[in-house]
């Protein structure tokens, strides 16, 4: 996950300096989202065939393979913005395919009475690793250049694949053939058509992404236009969700099994509160504050809402379920897509409080209708 995020941070500073245009930029930044929306069912199946510790070690060795494409392009002065586009599209497939693995993984390491702790400790380092990586990445691209920052990175995958190595193997259903991988997928969809709690585990945790992430990327029209100041002031209010989230991970992980699908409506609840508050409250050091709430929500809706999704799946689907789940990363750009459509024409402000108003309504809707939902402890 470090890699990752230095990766991210890099190949945007060196897309903007290439092009200086923020089209391309947005376009390289969200390259990843096609390979993951038509990928992500293949890697759930994949999961679930095959055996999970060596899907995540190829997947960690392809990481490794395209950020030393992109350092390599770099050093020979060869680099053009579309092969960081193709980088990005290549990252996309490779998370397709290892994510689900990757998180499937966990409850047959550590069993289902601690799988939320395991959970809430995973989200947590992740959690971390999104503040630190990229201030890294940031002193290692003016020290060591860009394609440094990518050749650190080649070796942080490499030394993830071999740390995986370590890992029990961990067995998924089998399988052959191209027709079966097909037939997986159409049993995992079904599978999920007549599960309504894993139906609305999955619908409370992609509709709230959509609704909420997008705000992240609005940040800066709040910071320029609504606060009036300058780029350290959206470092403070990123570093906000980052210690909300780091909180908020701790205590799901201190969290037992404690109506934990309350809880869950409840983070989702906090995240639309949050966002209106900050819509309505026009104040830079109340949105501060109001980063903290939003890490908080963020925190109990990813740690608890894989968690129970991979409780209450059946072990044979689990990975198809989890790649569904796993559509939380390409949708983020197509949210803010319309978010960016409404902020241009109706402001930042009423933009941010349409996502908070849609994110509340469907968290009461959920709550009202999803009894199973309530009462999962």
């Amino acid at each position: 996950m470090g890699g990752m995020q230095m990766q991210m941070l890099a190949r945007g500073y060196l897309t903007y300096d290439l092009t200086g245009s923020p089209a391309l930029l947005g376009i390289v930044s969200a390259g990843f989202a096609l390979p993951m929306l038509l990928l992500a069912l293949f890697g759930g199946a994949f999961a679930d065939r095959l055996e999970r510790r060596r899907i995540i070690q190829w997947g960690q060795l392809g990481a490794a393979l395209i950020a030393l494409f992109v350092a390599v392009s770099i050093t020979t002065g060869v680099v053009e913005w579309y092969y960081l586009l193709a980088a990005s599209m290549m990252q996309g497939a490779v998370f397709a395919f290892m994510m689900p693995a990757r998180q499937t993984v966990i409850p047959q390491l550590v069993g289902r009475d601690l799988l939320t702790n395991a959970m809430a400790l995973n989200a947590m380092a992740m959690s971390g690793m999104t503040l630190i990586a990229p201030t890294i990445a940031g002193f290692l691209y003016n020290a060591i250049n860009p394609d440094g920052v990518y050749y650190v990175v080649t070796g942080m995958c490499v030394g993830a694949m071999v740390l995986t190595g370590f890992l029990p193997r961990m067995e998924g259903s089998t399988g052959t053939g191209r027709a079966g991988v097909l037939n997986d997928i159409k049993a995992g969809l079904g599978y999920i058509r007549r599960t309504p709690l894993v139906q609305a585990l999955l619908i409370i945790g992609l509709t709230s992404t959509v609704l909420a992430m997008p705000f992240r990327f609005l940040m800066p029209i709040f910071i320029v236009d609504i606060y009036e100041l300058g780029p350290e002031a959206m470092g403070l209010m990123v570093s906000g969700i980052g210690v909300g989230a780091l909180g908020g991970s701790l205590f799901i992980a201190a969290l037992g099994n404690w109506f934990r699908g309350r809880v869950l409506i409840l983070s989702s609840f906090i995240s639309g509160i949050a966002l209106m508050l900050v819509a309505l409250l026009p104040f830079y050091l109340v949105a501060v504050g109001l980063m903290v709430l939003m890490g908080l929500g963020d925190a109990g809706r990813r740690s608890l809402n894989q968690s129970l999704l991979m409780e209450v799946s059946d072990e044979e689907y689990r990975g198809r379920v989890m790649s569904i789940f796993m559509l939380n990363f390409a949708l983020i750009p197509l949210g803010v897509l319309p978010a960016g459509l409404a902020a241009q024409f109706l402001g930042g402000q009423l933009a941010v409080g349409i996502l908070a108003g849609l994110l509340i309504v469907l968290t009461a809707v959920i709550l009202l209708t999803q009894r199973s939902l309530r009462n999962l402890r």
